[in-house]
């Protein structure tokens, strides 16, 4: 990223850890998506990082403007809604359907992340709905902080 001045002697890369660490207890995600024709959609989600896995998980209706984009066109992504400590995360959705084992696993990630917030969240109401799974490509992170702008842009592949 030489744009971002990571090419200064002072330059560090963030560790991955200060990224799961923000995934993980983020609140609030910005999926990102787009249409068959391009057009982008952006809407705020609940969700929940697995850090053993470097796997995403939200869910939305199955007529979710998101749900439709991800149909045709997979690619989306979802960041943290910190503007100060930003990371963005770009890959390929997946919907992890009833018969995956995985599928339970992710709604009892997310009961354990929001029950608290939302007492009636239930399993059945989540397995109603879509559960949408996020394998992550790439990461970026920048710090909008004037000390940290140039010195801490950092960019992350995922195999």
């Amino acid at each position: 990223m030489p744009d971002y001045g990571v090419e200064s002697p002072s330059w560090a890369a963030l560790p991955w850890s200060w990224a799961a660490e923000r995934l993980a207890r983020n609140r609030n995600y910005w999926v990102v998506t787009a249409s068959p024709a391009g057009r982008p959609h952006a809407l705020p989600v609940w969700g929940v990082w697995d850090d053993d896995e470097h796997r995403f998980a939200f869910s939305c209706g199955p007529r979710a403007r998101k749900a439709v984009n991800l149909r045709s066109n997979p690619y989306a992504v979802f960041t943290v809604d910190d503007t100060v400590e930003c990371l963005s995360v770009e890959g390929v959705a997946t919907f992890v359907t009833a018969d995956d084992p995985r599928q339970q696993r992710w709604i009892e990630r997310y009961l354990a992340k929001y029950r608290e917030v939302s007492p009636d969240l239930s399993a059945e109401f989540l397995g109603r709905n879509l559960v949408v799974e996020i394998a992550p490509a790439r990461a970026f992170a920048v710090i909008e902080r004037e000390d940290e702008f140039a010195q801490r842009a950092t960019r992350w592949v995922f195999d």
